[in-house]
Order: structure tokens, then C-alpha cells, then sequence
């Protein structure tokens, strides 16, 4: 069975090669996008993904306060969310608000690849 993820992140670009990252190889299909952090929880009640994946900046609700409210409602579902800086600080703010991994948009993106498929499995 596929796998759905759902990607939000306020930058066009960023959203379209988090799209190809995530689905070349993978049984897996970026079934929902969202712009910033109001709209991933309304397409996440819509769509009920397997995996959400969230930036920290975006506008009207960032990742970590998207985060806090998917958890709430969604408490299974997994949560990533991607910055360009991660640190200690970050990590525990994320932490805090129950998001499963943080990965770097400055890494390597197979990074993400291997926390998504750590994940998926157990679901």
C-alpha cells in the first residue's frame, strides 16, 4: 500500500524538490502540499497522511506551532520539520511540541529520505 505524506513549506521550489525527493524510489506519493502552517492543518485532517513534513518559517503559523496542533489531533502520525538551521535549541523547542525528527535543509536531503523511511515502516 502507499504510503501519503504531506509537505508544507511556503517556497514553491522547496515544496517541488521535497516532492521529487521524497517519491523518486519510494512506494511512497506526496499526496498534499500546503503553504504555510494553517493551511497543513486543514489539508492534514482532509487527507490523513502517513507522514507530515513541515518548515519551520512560514507565514500566518510557523512549523512548530503547526506541529503542536497536528499532534493534538493527530497523535499518530509522524511529524518532520525541516529548517535551514538546526541547533540545540530548535531541537528542543520541537521536541517540546512532539515532532518526531528535525532534519537540516542544508544536509544532505537523504537525510530526510532515511527519517521518512524510518517512519513509514512502522506504520
Amino acid at each position: 500500500m502507499t504510503k501519503r505524506i504531506m509537505v508544507a513549506d511556503d517556497n514553491p521550489a522547496i515544496r517541488r524538490a521535497l516532492r521529487h525527493i521524497l517519491e523518486v524510489g519510494q512506494d511512497w506519493k506526496v499526496d498534499g502540499e500546503a503553504v504555510n502552517g494553517r493551511e497543513a492543518i486543514e489539508k492534514a485532517k482532509q487527507l490523513h497522511p502517513d507522514l507530515i513534513v513541515l518548515d519551520v518559517s512560514m507565514p500566518l503559523m510557523s512549523g512548530l506551532e503547526a506541529a503542536r496542533e497536528l499532534r493534538r489531533i493527530m497523535p499518530a502520525t509522524p511529524v518532520i520539520l525541516c529548517s535551514l538551521h538546526t541547533n540545540e535549541i530548535l531541537q528542543r523547542q520541537a521536541s517540546a511540541v512532539g515532532v518526531t525528527a528535525v532534519v537540516s535543509k542544508m544536509q544532505n536531503m537523504q537525510m530526510l529520505v532515511r527519517k521518512a523511511t524510518e517512519l513509514l515502516e512502522v506504520r
